[in-house]
């Protein structure tokens, strides 16, 4: 590539890499204000001031504070702010590398613990925020339909490698699964009553175990 063509490319990445970060900020300080004041109560204005961008700004990259809130529950999701979907992950490699159901069941729910750990508070106002407004309504259905799917996924490979029970259909066992390992249970557990999420984590472990695999 010749050093003009170099040049030329770099204001585009400069201009991309502002973006994100801008983006990113946004996401971030807007993470702070629904966690702090609630969906309703939280304005584009606050997040906008908060991230140091105008109002105009902030229009532009999410469009409405709906798109801020979803995109703040996919970063949380995988982690970070990288074009990379959940099930092409890391872990997700290991997952499949795995020489046995229960390694296979141990690597699954230690992600979800950390998932749930970062995403879990967000999803609470997500939930709340879904009884009064549609767009809420929307995404909450979306976001447990795309859990559904990782987890189904996921009970596919372990069929795949069959280590599920043999008496248990594929669509049973992700049905299991997408109830026990669910934002709801695992509130119930480390709120509700208490537990650490170690605990929840290996009471999942223990239930799937003996639930699910042969």
């Amino acid at each position: 590539m010749s050093e003009g063509v170099k040049r030329n490319r770099q204001p585009g990445t400069r201009r991309a890499e502002q973006a994100r970060a801008t983006r990113r900020r946004v996401i971030d300080h807007a993470t702070t204000l629904f966690l702090s004041h609630g969906y309703s109560a939280t304005t584009l204005d606050q997040i906008a001031k908060a991230a140091g961008i105008s109002v105009q700004t902030l229009y532009f990259h999410f469009g409405n504070k709906a798109t801020v809130l979803k995109e703040v529950v996919d970063v949380l999701a995988v982690g970070d702010d990288k074009p990379v979907p959940l099930l092409d992950r890391p872990w997700t490699q290991r997952l499949r590398d795995a020489s046995d159901g229960p390694q296979a069941l141990a690597i699954w729910v230690r992600n979800a613990r950390t998932v749930f750990g970062r995403i879990a508070p967000i999803m609470k106002i997500v939930r709340d925020a879904a009884g009064s407004d549609p767009e809420m309504a929307a995404q909450w259905q979306t976001n447990m339909a795309q859990r559904y799917t990782a987890q189904r996924t996921v009970v596919q490979h372990l069929a795949d490698r069959h280590f599920l029970g043999p008496d248990l259909t594929v669509d049973r066992a992700a049905g299991i699964v997408y109830c026990l390992i669910s934002i709801e249970v695992y509130q119930l557990c480390t709120v509700d009553r208490g537990w650490s999420p170690a605990q929840w984590e290996q009471w999942i472990i223990d239930t799937l175990t003996s639930t699910i695999l042969r």
